[in-house]
């Protein structure tokens, strides 16, 4: 990959980290936690992918949606559940040595979003297949990556 292609990923992160925090900070009120939706007992088989929902919280769905739409091309889908864990389906676009810078910026904007709560970001390849977990510690204020 050549290196303007490699900045152009690089500097699409960093805006999509710059405009969650924006946004985030300019919403107005606090978000309010709402009665979570019902969820099939195996919403995580990945046979039933099709089947989840953006969030099961009205905050999380909007969240989700806004990943979906300012990803610029990044990701194709993305879900909240329990306002601490973000899943998210990335594109072809993405190249393998992108995913964990990626997977950082959605922690950073995913703890804007929802702090004072530890998080989890999880990164799935196209086919829906887990290849990345990051989990974000409120405590330390470090991310641990786990790869599939």
């Amino acid at each position: 990959m050549s290196l303007f292609k490699r900045v152009q990923k690089g500097l699409t992160a960093l805006v999509l980290v710059l405009v969650l925090s924006v946004v985030s900070a300019c919403s107005a009120g606090a978000p309010t936690a709402q009665q979570p939706n019902r969820l099939s007992p195996s919403v995580t088989s990945p046979h039933n992918y099709s089947q989840l929902e953006r969030g099961n919280t009205q905050t999380g769905e909007n969240f989700g949606n806004w990943v979906v739409r300012n990803a610029k091309g990044l990701i194709q889908d993305a879900y909240v559940r329990d306002n601490d864990k973000l899943g998210v389906v990335i594109t072809p676009e993405v190249r393998p040595n992108e995913v964990r810078e990626l997977a950082r910026s959605l922690a950073q904007g995913f703890h804007h979003n929802f702090p004072n709560r530890n998080l989890k970001v999880m990164v799935y390849a196209p086919d829906k297949q887990l290849i990345l977990t990051a989990d974000y510690d409120v405590q330390s204020q470090q991310i641990q990556y786990k790869a599939g």
